[in-house]
């Protein structure tokens, strides 16, 4: 391991040692000129050796890493030999590595182990294809009164910690018989059974790598009452990278609860890039950002009509796929930029796990997020888009906090047709049989889907670096939902990043926003039966035009294009 800060220690003839060392460039083994570790404790028997350290967090050697709140690449080694004057011995194929956060708080320990219940999926079978997502109804135990779950932990059968790669709980409708589904079914499959749909109020996440969780000892989750959720949905992602045949799986969540009612009651919003085919990366790229936006439209709307004191964040868990390098999520008060709400810049994709917050951080009305990840593409052939499987990507953020209220999605998308103007397109149409669209000119797009197009474009590092800059101050399409299967009022508008703001005039504004409100009043005739692009998830073809809709004014070139789109398939 090249420039690593390493520890030796072990007990030699009865007497404790440890030792500063670090790997040059090279990966080879020097001994630190200065010794900034410091022995605490050291123990050995027949069968353990255990060693204690301390050291600064900074130490201001070049030789020695800072400690962070990062996710750290920790690599161990041993031999059955101590340490002689020739230093260390090579350790041989006694070595391995593991990801871990140094600096995350203590977990909130229980002295007795409390009730539970397991909500597991039984006998899935995983097909040989790379991402499969399942989806299984569950019933919640029926409980007298109030209870609070008060910790949860993954199930995860035994050589499948790879397989399971992420699951997300839902809140369902609670106006349902007792007839629920029995059966699991893939999740997002036209033959879906329809109480599924009711199911999108994210209760709980958890991401690949990670272990138990534990509310803290004022909060719960919920259960028992008639606003809590009775019926659940699990959902879990599969990754079966090298579609493997056979596979029967038993993993899932166990929740832990009990009747000594906490004083706040848990909730989780989704901050983050709306998962889409628009969240476009360009390839060749060691660094690319992308952004979600929690805008402050659909905060201050949440907040002002829930609790307009606030709500109090208490743990986060930061969540992108293979290409992800580094996530962010970044916290605005009156434009004014706060402490960090969680980062992780050495993201490890096979290590997501939730970040307690040493301190609580209050949202108030006014307040934005943005959700930032950056990317590495360098190594890809091909355009890497938004989207479901692990060789896909998402930037997403789960902000767990108190008190619960009812907001459960606040994300967002960049405007498509700025993109697609950057490679050139000049023109496009969308047959209905065809989605997102075709494209009409200039030529050498002619008739190809938005996908092709892009991959065709000749993406150069300068290039991907003008089209990152531009994606990065592009307006915004916006989703706020509700928890109850309803959006507060911003959903589906175009809201300006603050990037955005500063490059138009206020008068400038005014013409773009009358624009778009009269963009979106024009669909909305066209197609009465839309309340809006909350409806995207059951009607999918008509994602391009709604989000055409929206930049109608920012994008002059393709507006007259669009009111043809609404008139061929709407009869306007």
């Amino acid at each position: 391991m090249a420039a690593a800060d390493i520890i030796v220690g072990g007990m030699a003839h009865g007497r404790p040692y440890l030792q500063d060392y670090f790997t040059n460039a090279n990966r080879e083994l020097r001994k630190d000129a200065h010794q900034d570790y410091h022995l605490e404790y050291a123990m050995e028997n027949s069968t353990h050796t255990v060693i204690e350290f301390a050291r600064e967090l900074h130490t201001f050697d070049i030789n020695d890493k800072s400690i962070m709140e990062n996710t750290v690449r920790v690599i161990w080694a041993y031999h059955h030999e101590d340490v002689g004057e020739a230093g260390p011995k090579y350790h041989e194929s006694n070595r391995g590595t593991k990801s871990l956060q140094l600096l995350n708080p203590e977990k909130t320990s229980m002295f007795t182990a409390p009730p539970y219940f397991d909500l597991v999926n039984q006998d899935v079978p995983i097909p040989n294809k790379g991402t499969t997502y399942w989806c299984q109804m569950f019933k919640i135990p029926r409980l007298q009164e109030k209870h609070h779950v008060i910790k949860v932990e993954p199930v995860i059968q035994k050589g499948h910690e790879s397989l399971v790669h992420h699951m997300l709980l839902y809140q369902c409708s609670s106006n349902f018989s007792d007839s629920v589904p029995d059966d699991g079914h893939e999740c997002y499959h036209p033959n879906m059974p329809d109480a599924f749909l009711t199911c999108e109020t994210v209760i709980f996440p958890w991401a690949i790598g990670g272990e138990a969780f534990s509310y803290p000892p004022h909060v719960g989750l919920s259960l028992g009452t008639p606003l809590d959720p009775y019926y659940v949905l699990l959902e879990v992602h599969y990754d079966n990278p090298t579609y493997k045949e056979g596979l029967i799986d038993n993993s899932g969540l166990r929740l832990f609860y009990t009747a000594d009612i906490r004083k706040y009651n848990a909730g989780v919003i989704e901050a983050s890039l709306w998962v889409s085919l628009f969240h476009t990366i360009p390839l060749g790229l060691p660094d690319f950002r992308s952004e979600g936006h929690c805008t402050l439209e659909c905060l201050e709307e949440a907040l002002e009509a829930e609790k307009p004191s606030g709500i109090h964040v208490f743990a986060v868990l930061l969540h992108a796929h293979l290409a992800g390098r580094g996530i962010r999520l970044r916290h605005f008060c009156k434009g004014e930029e706060m402490r960090l709400l969680a980062y992780d810049d050495n993201f490890d994709f096979n290590f997501q796990e939730f970040q307690y917050l040493k301190e609580e951080q209050t949202i108030l009305p006014g307040d934005n997020l943005i959700a930032e990840c950056r990317y590495n593409t360098k190594d890809r052939a091909q355009m890497t888009w938004g989207g479901l499987s692990t060789r896909n990507e998402m930037c997403l953020s789960y902000l767990l906090y108190y008190p619960r209220i009812n907001l459960t999605r606040c994300s967002s998308i960049p405007d498509i047709m700025e993109q697609l103007q950057f490679i050139g397109v000049k023109e496009i149409y969308r047959p209905v049989t065809t989605w997102p669209f075709i494209i009409k000119s200039p030529k050498q797009y002619k008739n190809l889907s938005f996908m092709d197009a892009m991959n065709k474009f000749k993406w150069t590092k300068k290039e991907g670096l003008a089209f990152n800059k531009l994606v990065l101050s592009l307006p915004v399409n916006v989703r706020c939902s509700k928890t109850d299967h309803a959006e507060w009022s911003i959903q589906g508008m175009t809201a300006l990043t603050s990037r955005y703001r500063k490059t138009i005039s206020s008068r400038a504004f005014g013409v773009w926003s009358f624009f778009h409100f009269s963009a979106w009043k024009c669909l909305s005739r066209a197609a009465p039966e839309l309340r809006g692009p909350e409806q995207l998830t059951q009607h999918q073809e008509l994602v391009a035009v709604i989000l055409s809709c929206s930049v109608i004014m920012v994008s002059r070139d393709l507006s007259l294009t669009f009111h043809v789109q609404v008139k061929d398939i709407y009869g306007v």
